[in-house]
C-alpha cells in the first residue's frame, strides 16, 4: 500500500501537510513562543487604533489583530488544536460506534438489521444543525446536561458531529458485512462452532480496515467544516478559546478587516484540501483492483 501511495505525489504532499498541521497543533505553545507572538487570549489595547478598530498586519502582529486586540496569527495556530482535535475525536467516535452498529446489523440481518436500518434512516433525516442549536441552548442553562457532563463548547460539538457521522459509517460497514458473511472463511468459522461475536471481531472487522480508513480520511475534513459551521453559528467553541470557525464568525461582523477572514479561511481551506487529497490517494492505494 505504501509503495503505491508513494507513486501518487499529490497524496504524499497532502500527507506531509497533514503531518505538519498535526505538529503545529501539538507544538502550538512552542511555535507561538518561538515567533515571539502573544498568547491567543491576550487582549492588547495598544494594538487597536484610536477609534478602537483592529489594525492589519504589522511587525509585532504579522497577521493583524482582532477587535479585542488579540493576535490573529497566535489564534490561527491555536485554532488548529481545536479544529483538528474535535475532528479527529468525533471521527474516532463515529468510526467505533458506526462499525459496531454496522457489523451487528449486517451479520445478524433479519429483524435486527431492519430495526437498526430504520434508526439510521431517522438519524440521517434529522437536521443536525438544529440539534446542535438545541443542545447548545439547553445545556447553557444551569450546570449543563447530564449532570454537567455536556456543556456548551467542545463536548457538545464532538457529540453532535459524532451523532451526525456514525450513520454513514454504519451503512458502509453493513453493506460490506452483508457481502463478507457469505465468504468461505466465515462459513468455515461457523462450521467449527465459532461464536457470532468471535466471527465479527476476529474475522469480519479486520477485513473492514481498508474501507474504514478511506472513509475516515473523507470524514475528517467534513467534520472540520462541521465544527467550523457550528462555531460560526455561535453554538460551537466558545470565546476566548480560538477556533477557525469562530474566527470566521467574528470576521463576518467586521467585513472591512480582510485579515480576519483571510488567514483562518486559508488555514481551513488548506486543512480540508489536504485531507481530501490524502483520502483520494489512500482510496487508490487500498483498492485491490488498482494494484499493479
Amino acid at each position: 500500500m505504501w509503495a503505491r501511495l508513494k507513486r501518487d505525489r499529490v497524496a504524499v504532499v497532502s500527507l506531509w501537510v497533514v503531518v505538519g498541521l498535526i505538529a503545529i497543533a501539538i507544538l502550538a505553545p512552542l511555535i507561538v513562543k518561538l515567533f515571539g507572538l502573544p498568547a491567543p487570549d491576550f487582549q492588547n489595547s495598544n494594538a487597536v487604533d484610536e477609534f478602537g478598530q483592529p489594525t492589519g498586519p504589522t511587525g509585532a502582529n504579522p497577521l493583524g489583530v482582532d477587535q479585542l486586540g488579540r493576535d490573529v496569527a497566535s489564534r490561527v495556530i491555536y485554532g488548529a488544536r481545536i479544529s483538528l482535535s474535535v475532528a479527529l475525536l468525533s471521527t474516532a467516535l463515529s468510526v467505533v460506534f458506526g462499525t459496531l452498529v454496522g457489523v451487528i446489523a449486517g451479520y445478524f440481518r433479519g429483524w435486527v438489521d431492519a430495526i437498526v436500518s430504520r434508526m439510521l434512516d431517522v438519524l440521517l433525516a434529522f437536521p443536525i444543525l438544529m440539534l446542535g442549536i438545541g443542545l447548545a441552548s439547553a445545556c447553557s442553562i444551569g450546570n449543563g446536561c447530564l449532570g454537567g457532563l455536556i456543556t456548551p463548547g467542545v463536548p457538545v460539538v464532538v457529540l453532535i458531529i459524532a451523532i451526525a457521522g456514525f450513520p454513514y459509517i454504519a451503512r458502509i460497514v453493513r453493506g460490506q458485512v452483508l457481502s463478507l458473511r457469505e465468504k468461505e472463511f466465515v462459513l468455515a468459522a461457523q462450521s467449527i462452532g465459532a461464536s457470532p461475536w468471535r466471527i465479527m471481531l476476529r474475522h469480519l472487522v479486520p477485513n473492514l480496515v481498508a474501507p474504514i480508513i478511506v472513509y475516515s480520511t473523507v470524514l475528517v475534513p467534513q467534520n472540520i467544516l462541521f465544527e467550523a459551521a457550528l462555531s460560526f453559528l455561535g453554538v460551537g467553541v466558545q470565546d476566548p478559546t480560538s477556533s477557525w470557525g469562530q474566527m470566521l464568525g467574528d470576521a463576518s461582523k467586521n467585513p472591512d478587516q480582510w485579515w480576519f477572514m483571510l488567514f483562518p479561511g486559508l488555514a481551513l481551506l488548506t486543512t480540508v484540501l489536504a485531507f481530501n487529497l490524502l483520502g483520494d490517494g489512500l482510496q487508490d492505494a487500498l483498492n485491490p483492483r488498482k494494484r499493479r
